[in-house]
């Protein structure tokens, strides 16, 4: 029986089946080899704060029982049944495909249901069973496969000699209740040009490497002067965290990047608010202000937490102390005076920020507002060849020293430690040899780059903040499209399924999204094409077939759009791929969708938008 089982397998192998997806060169494989093998960190005995976690494994869990196993990694094989079962056809979602296999597959018989499962139901119910279909997706280690399976029993746990796998697709049901299980939406009515933000997550490693966070500060005049009278004005702050090479440091930002900027910003602010001639602090000293908090805390984080384990001498303390120092995270920090309208944007390596903003014509235009920087970007390059003249391998491949791509980020420590430091870690804790391109560290560092753009509340401006996980799948003005399709379809008060409703409203029934479009195509400036498109074939690059309105929440449109939108197959078989197969398809996804305007309901609080949200029990605090 499992000799039959392995040969049905080995028939699904052959040319036959029509691919879904097809990569010939996988080079987004998370690097973990510089993650610290520790999944908890204690409580430090210096601050009253939580132990790290990674965010997503504390929420809320809704899963539907009929994708449970999928979703919980289990690896599934379609068997066969006595009436000649198993993966009857394969039909792809991808046009043009090839016909299917049904007589390749039907040449093999074996059991589908094991003798207990048989026992008790009529040969009327068996039959009935076989006649059932669901389906399915073929997994082997460099494509995937989608078709179908026969059958209503469960799918067995069984691999062929080659690594291929079986798993029952997710329905589109499934796939609504994945892609909403971590999303949130908030109604901001503090009146001061905010009105709402939208988050959501979707995870492909285990456990997700991004987090974020949100903040709004109510500042009184004895901090930060304000106008027209105001008792007081508002810092808001939104932040992603791309991590890699584990969830740690990702956490550590979440927990604390916010506090360590505020903070700083406090001291400038009430320095100018001292001196009769400024008041306000001029633009240059609050940039200055958020580089020095980002810089303070990858400070504590890389080599504050050496000089602690060194004093403890504890295995212990470094393995709580050195994890975020050893796995690394990008930083992307929105920071908005609501006395200014300034909206100041920190980016510390490839995650983005675009805003979009409508133009004359009625149409959005899409604006970013940071740059990637990677070991490929042209002024990432110049800077580490000036910092390390003579190191012909400072970038290879679009990485630093061969290895990491981002070149600014935290933690990374290996990227930044001496070479005596690292020799010295590696002896008692935890450590790794250096690599023997390291001559002259640091080569990462985390303070970022920072602009600055006056927010237009009046005109309805929004941003969208994203991992780099969403760049990777849609450009920047398909997601400010994409977003001011979504704000139609709101004001319209259409759903899913609507076609004509938002574009007649646009353009009269022109096709299209609502922006106006660019002709780059290259990567100059730092904004590189998303490379997913080109990974997955058979993708349609009209709008019109490309996408569709189906969420409530601006960011999980855009996750949802960014993995098919339209094309349900597409989508179903991306999110049913779990970890770590997923991740040759797609990375974490973060995204934040910040509204501007001045017409928001004010009530002097934040409330969720229980519409747009994960449901679930327990009381919620505002996140004022």
């Amino acid at each position: 029986m499992r000799r039959a089982a392995v040969q049905a397998f080995r028939a699904a192998r052959r040319p036959g089946f029509r691919k879904l997806v097809r990569s010939r060169n996988h080079p987004f494989t998370p690097n973990h080899q510089h993650a610290v093998t520790v999944r908890s960190i204690w409580t430090r005995k210096e601050r009253s704060i939580a132990p790290l976690t990674a965010s997503m494994q504390i929420r809320p869990l809704s899963i539907a029982v009929a994708s449970s196993l999928v979703a919980g990694g289990a690896w599934l094989f379609a068997a066969r049944s006595n009436s000649t079962q198993a993966l009857d056809s394969v039909t792809s979602p991808i046009p043009n495909a090839r016909s299917s296999f049904g007589d390749i597959a039907k040449s093999y018989t074996g059991s589908y249901y094991a003798a207990s499962d048989n026992a008790g139901l009529s040969k009327e119910e068996l039959e009935k069973a076989a006649e059932s279909t669901r389906k399915a997706l073929l997994v082997g280690p460099e494509e995937l496969y989608s078709g179908t399976t026969s059958g209503s029993g469960p799918l067995s746990k069984e691999t062929d000699d080659a690594g291929h796998k079986v798993l029952e697709m997710m329905t589109p049901e499934d796939v609504d209740r994945k892609l909403r299980r971590n999303e949130g939406s908030y109604n901001v009515g503090r009146g001061n040009g905010v009105i709402r933000y939208d988050t959501a997550q979707l995870p492909s490693n285990d456990p997700i490497e991004d987090d974020h966070a949100e903040k709004i500060i109510e500042v009184p005049q004895s901090i930060a002067a304000t106008e027209n009278g105001n008792a007081s004005s508002d810092w808001m702050f939104w932040g992603v965290f791309d991590g890699h090479s584990g969830w740690t440091t990702s956490a550590k930002l979440r927990q604390v990047l916010i506090s360590f900027v505020a903070r700083e910003l406090n001291e400038t602010y009430q320095s100018a608010l001292t001196d009769p001639a400024l008041t306000f602090p001029r633009p240059a000293a609050i940039d200055a202000a958020i580089k020095k908090g980002f810089v303070k805390l990858d400070d504590e984080i890389v080599h504050q937490s050496v000089a602690q384990v060194l004093k403890a001498q504890s295995k212990r303390v470094a393995a709580e102390v050195l994890a975020p120092a050893y796995s690394g995270s990008c930083a992307l920090l929105s920071f908005y005076d609501s006395r200014s309208r300034e909206l100041r944007v920190a980016c510390t390596g490839d995650s983005r920020a675009v805003l979009g903003r409508r133009s004359t014509s009625g149409k959005w235009t899409a604006t970013p507002l940071s740059e990637d920087q990677t070991g490929a970007t042209q002024s990432e390059i110049a800077r580490l060849r000036q910092e390390h003249p003579g190191e012909e391998y400072v970038t290879q491949n679009g990485r630093i020293l061969g290895g990491l791509e981002p070149s600014r980020a935290f933690g990374d420590a290996l990227y930044k430690w001496s070479i005596e430091t690292q020799e010295r870690i590696k002896k008692s804790y935890f450590g790794r040899t250096p690599s023997p391109r390291c001559r002259t560290p640091p080569y990462v560092t985390a303070e970022p780059v920072v602009t600055t753009t006056k927010v237009q509340p009046e005109n309805g401006d929004f941003v969208v903040m994203a991992t780099d996980g969403l760049w990777e799948m849609l450009t920047n003005e398909e997601v400010v499209g994409l977003v001011g399709q979504w704000l139609e379809t709101q004001k319209t008060g259409t759903g899913a399924g609507w076609t004509q409703g938002w574009l007649t409203s646009w353009f009269g029934g022109e096709k299209g999204l609502p922006v106006e479009t660019s002709d780059k195509t290259d990567n100059k400036g730092g904004q590189r094409v998303p490379i997913r498109q080109q990974q997955w074939w058979g993708i349609d690059g009209k709008a019109e077939s490309r996408f569709v309105v189906e969420d409530k929440n601006a960011a999980t449109h855009l996750i949802r759009n960014a993995l098919g939108g339209r094309d349900r197959d597409m989508v179903c078989a991306l999110l049913t791929l779990p970890s770590p197969y997923s991740r040759r398809y797609r990375d974490d996804l973060t995204v934040e969708v910040i509204f501007f305007g001045e017409n928001g309901t004010t009530t002097g609080g934040v409330e969720r938008n229980e519409d747009a949200s994960t449901s679930f029990s327990g009381a919620f605090k505002s996140k004022l």
